[in-house]
């Protein structure tokens, strides 16, 4: 039996968490099935608690002829498919290039609360920069030259942060998309590469997805 996936997501506008999962699925080409529990609502908590094992999205169910297995958070679930899907490379294959973009998915995955709380995941839409405290002027300034430190090593070999599409770009894919949202200066390398992350197949229909939450009033 081929396994099933399904994913239990957010509010796509707002769920930074359940975007890079997204991205990993399609990465490697599998089909599977999207679950939405929207965000923000007075039921939300207690739908998220009746349908994920630890009352958070996003979640991979994956069924198989064994039984069922539910794998929550971003991380673990990208690292889950990586070690399901090896051929599709959600890892560079060199050891130490692996282990710092290991890194640099969990720095995000595990830091920067200021730019989380003052540049929220606004994906379909346009907003002015708030005025930036200085811990969140210190962090946006950690991302921008950890993203110029990858692409200038390894950006000519695929575009990526690694070179070919990896899980620290789905990691980072969420900032991609504040830094948008909220007109943060880039510089041109950095710019191009937002850009070719804006312009992945599964970031476009994400963004579409969102802008449909918004036209229906859920975002």
């Amino acid at each position: 039996m081929t396994p099933r996936y399904t994913l239990i997501l957010g509010t796509r506008n707002w769920s930074s968490w359940s975007l890079r999962p997204y991205l990993a699925l399609r990465h490697i080409g599998v089909t599977f099935d999207e679950e939405l529990i929207p965000l923000r609502r007075d039921t939300t908590g207690g739908e998220m608690r009746r349908r994920t094992p630890a009352g958070r999205v996003p979640v991979l169910r994956i069924e198989e002829m064994d039984g069922t297995t539910a794998v929550w958070d971003s991380l673990a679930i990208c690292e889950t498919l990586a070690e399901r899907h090896p051929a599709a490379g959600l890892w560079p294959k060199d050891a130490k290039m692996r282990a710092v973009a290991r890194s640099y998915a969990a720095e995000i995955h595990s830091g920067f609360p200021d730019l989380r709380d003052q540049l929220s995941m606004d994906f379909a839409r346009r907003l002015p920069l708030p005025e930036l405290r200085e811990t969140t002027q210190a962090q946006i300034a950690r991302v921008l030259a950890a993203w110029s430190a990858a692409l200038a090593g390894h950006g000519p070999d695929g575009g990526f942060l690694f070179g070919c599409f990896s899980i620290a770009d789905c990691m980072y894919a969420p900032v991609v998309s504040r830094f948008l949202t909220y007109g943060v200066a880039l510089s041109a390398p950095v710019h191009a590469y937002a850009e070719r992350m804006m312009a992945l197949p599964a970031m476009q229909d994400w963004g579409k997805a969102a802008q449909a939450e918004i036209a229906a009033g859920l975002a």
